[in-house]
């Protein structure tokens, strides 16, 4: 129970992070922060502790789902591979206006 207090309030630092910073850059790192804790919660609840686990018989304590693990595995390499586009994206930004301001970049952009 304390495990998935302690991921909601990582989900929560990123979104303030991402609602807070005027960064562009910290709020793409801030996007990460919770996207880690949004899949750390989908892990965390796939987790089942069972009388016995499947293809191990007796005898064999707590497991994890198979399902969630996969489609989280799909969740993380989809995440990683936004990331590593939103950071060339943001540095393609920061060469054209030579800032990395949000509330500059959306004043430049207006023009």
């Amino acid at each position: 129970m304390v495990l998935r207090w302690i991921l909601l309030s990582v989900v929560l630092i990123g979104l303030v992070g991402l609602v807070g910073r005027r960064n562009v850059l910290s709020k793409v790192l801030a996007m990460d922060v919770m996207n880690t804790g949004v899949i750390s919660l989908f892990v965390h609840a796939g987790y089942r502790a069972g009388p016995r686990a499947p293809l191990l018989g007796d005898g064999a304590g707590a497991y994890a789902d198979p399902i969630p693990q996969a489609a989280i595995l799909t969740a993380i390499v989809i995440g990683f591979a936004t990331l590593a586009l939103l950071i060339v994206y943001v540095m393609d930004i920061s060469r054209s206006c030579t800032t990395l301001d949000a509330s500059c970049i959306e004043r430049r952009s207006r023009r």
